[in-house]
């Protein structure tokens, strides 16, 4: 597992790629990690850590932290 406590591209991937799978979106093909930016670092770890933390998802919550995770994609 990768040390989550240093701000790297790698570990933004590794986040987003794991909470794609946590919440099993059907849509994760259109979130690809690399839409992420590591200035957005804190946000996302701290995403994946309530993700991360829990093991099972409400339907609303799995909404509301799709929305969050929408939110924190780069603008293009």
């Amino acid at each position: 597992m990768a040390n989550l406590d240093e701000p790297t591209q790698e570990n933004v991937e590794y986040m987003i790629e794991a909470i794609k799978t946590r919440l099993r979106m059907a849509t994760g093909a259109a979130m690809q990690a690399s839409h992420f930016s590591i200035e957005r670092y804190e946000d996302i770890r701290e995403l994946y850590d309530i993700v991360s933390g829990k093991n099972n998802f409400s339907i609303s919550e799995v909404e509301a932290l799709v929305s969050e995770l929408g939110q924190l994609r780069n603008k293009a």
